[in-house]
C-alpha cells in the first residue's frame, strides 16, 4: 500500500521488523554486493524508514516490492545507508591541533615516509584537507619524506567524485579565502581542486572491514565512521587499525567516538578533546 506516512509518526521510530531487515539486506547483497551485517540495526531501520517516507510507502511490504521492481531505488537506498556527508576542514580545531602540535612533533623524528589512510572518505574532502595542510604548512617535510595519502570508501561512485575533486561552495565553508583562491579554480557553479593537490591523494574502493592486506602506515583518520557500526564491529575495525599503524603512528577518531575494549592498551592519548591517539 502506498501513501504518505501519518503526520504523527517519528522517522526515528523503527518501522521495519528483523525479518524485513533481513530480506532487504539479502536483496542488497545479491543485487548490489553490499552487506549490511556490520551496521547497527537501529541505524539501518532508521535510514530505511527515511526512504520509505520519501517513496510514500506506508508499509514495509510495499517498500520491499518497490526495491524488487526499481533498480534506481535500490541504488538510492544503498547510498542512503553509506552516508557521504563531509566538507573541507571539518572540525577546524582538529586540523589546527594537527598543524600546531601533532604533525610538527611527528616530523621532528624525520620519518623517511608518511602514509595516511582516510577511512570512509566520502568525496575526499578529509583526505584533500590533509593534502592542503601538508602542502601549505609543511613544504620542507614534503620534500624530505615520501608522503602518500590514501582515501578509502566502499562506494565506487563517490570515489569517482573524489577523483574529479569538484565541490559546491557549501563544502568549502571552512576553507579560507586565501586557500580557496590559491588551490581551487571555478568549475561552472562549483570549484575544482588544482592538480598539485589532487595528485597527492589516491582513492581505493574497499571495505573498512577488510584491511588486513594493507601495508603499515603512519596515520589513520577514521572520523564519524565507527558510530554506524555495532560495538563488536567497532572493536574489529579498531583492531585492524592498531595492526595497520606503525609504532608511533597517529589515530584520529570522531568527536563522538572513542577506543573500546582491549584496544586501549595499544594506544596513548595525545589529545582527548580531538580524539587523537598515539600507537605504542
Amino acid at each position: 500500500m502506498n501513501g504518505s506516512l501519518p503526520a504523527h509518526m517519528n522517522v526515528d521510530q523503527p518501522l521495519i521488523s528483523d525479518d524485513d531487515l533481513a530480506e532487504i539486506g539479502l536483496l542488497l547483497e545479491t543485487r548490489r554486493n553490499f552487506s549490511i551485517v556490520h551496521y547497527k540495526d537501529k541505524y539501518l531501520k532508521r535510514r530505511i524508514t527515511l526512504r520509505m517516507r520519501a517513496c510514500r510507502c506506508l508499509e514495509t511490504a510495499a517498500y520491499r516490492t518497490l526495491l524488487h521492481q526499481s533498480e534506481s531505488e535500490l541504488d538510492t537506498l544503498k547510498k542512503g545507508l553509506t552516508i557521504h556527508v563531509s566538507h573541507f576542514f571539518r572540525n577546524p580545531s582538529l586540523f589546527e591541533k594537527l598543524r600546531t602540535d601533532i604533525l610538527p612533533a611527528f616530523f621532528q623524528q624525520k620519518p623517511p615516509s608518511f602514509k595516511i589512510w582516510s577511512l570512509g572518505c566520502a568525496g575526499g574532502e578529509e583526505a584533500y584537507s590533509m593534502a592542503l595542510l601538508l602542502h601549505e604548512q609543511f613544504p620542507q617535510q614534503l620534500e624530505e619524506s615520501h608522503v602518500e595519502i590514501c582515501a578509502m570508501d566502499i562506494d565506487g561512485d563517490i570515489l569517482l567524485s573524489g577523483e574529479r575533486a569538484v565541490y559546491q561552495q557549501e563544502r568549502l565553508k571552512e576553507v579560507s579565502p586565501y586557500l580557496q583562491k590559491r588551490y581551487f579554480t571555478p568549475h561552472g557553479a562549483a570549484w575544482q581542486l588544482v592538480p598539485d593537490i589532487r595528485s597527492m591523494v589516491t582513492f581505493h574502493r574497499m571495505s573498512i572491514m577488510n584491511m588486513e592486506s594493507l601495508e603499515p602506515c603512519q596515520m589513520v583518520l577514521c572520523r564519524n565512521t565507527l558510530i554506524y557500526f555495532s560495538r563488536e564491529e567497532q572493536e574489529k575495525i579498531l583492531r585492524s587499525i592498531a595492526q595497520l599503524l606503525s609504532p608511533g603512528g597517529i589515530l584520529v577518531l570522531g568527536k563522538s567516538e572513542t577506543l573500546t575494549g582491549n584496544i586501549r592498551r595499544h594506544f596513548n592519548t595525545l589529545c582527548p578533546v580531538e580524539r587523537i591517539y598515539h600507537r605504542m
